[in-house]
């Protein structure tokens, strides 16, 4: 489980490196993120081995909202002064995300159904 959370903290630590070498608009732990996507990509034996680690994170995933918290109290001021645009942003911003992913949802189940239809025609 060690080796498998150094993969995911290495992942992430190249991510951000990346992030600030390179002067991307993309934050480092989503470039992280795609990273360690494109690993268990090539190494699909890595999946199984880094399931225990994952859901250990997720067990205690509550407790990595607490910085997020303590910055949102901190900044209570600001989120007072400029809440319609906030809130209008994330309104926005889910409903594009709802709108995303039920796309790519749709793409994804297409993209089977065919690929299941070609192979079912060729034997």
């Amino acid at each position: 489980m060690l080796e498998t959370f150094a993969i995911l903290m290495l992942c992430q630590g190249i991510g951000e490196l990346l992030g600030r070498l390179l002067h991307l608009p993309v934050p480092g732990p989503v470039l992280g993120m795609v990273l360690l996507f494109c690993l268990l990509r090539a190494r699909p034996q890595l999946l199984t081995r880094m399931e225990a680690t994952a859901n250990a994170l997720l067990q205690h995933l509550s407790i990595l909202f607490v910085p997020a918290g303590v910055g949102i109290i901190a900044a209570f001021g600001m989120l007072r002064e400029h809440w319609l645009g906030i809130l209008l942003s994330l309104v926005i911003s889910t409903i594009l995300t709802l709108v995303v992913t039920g796309l790519v949802a749709r793409w994804m189940v297409d993209s089977d159904r065919k690929r299941a239809a070609g192979e079912t025609d060729h034997e």
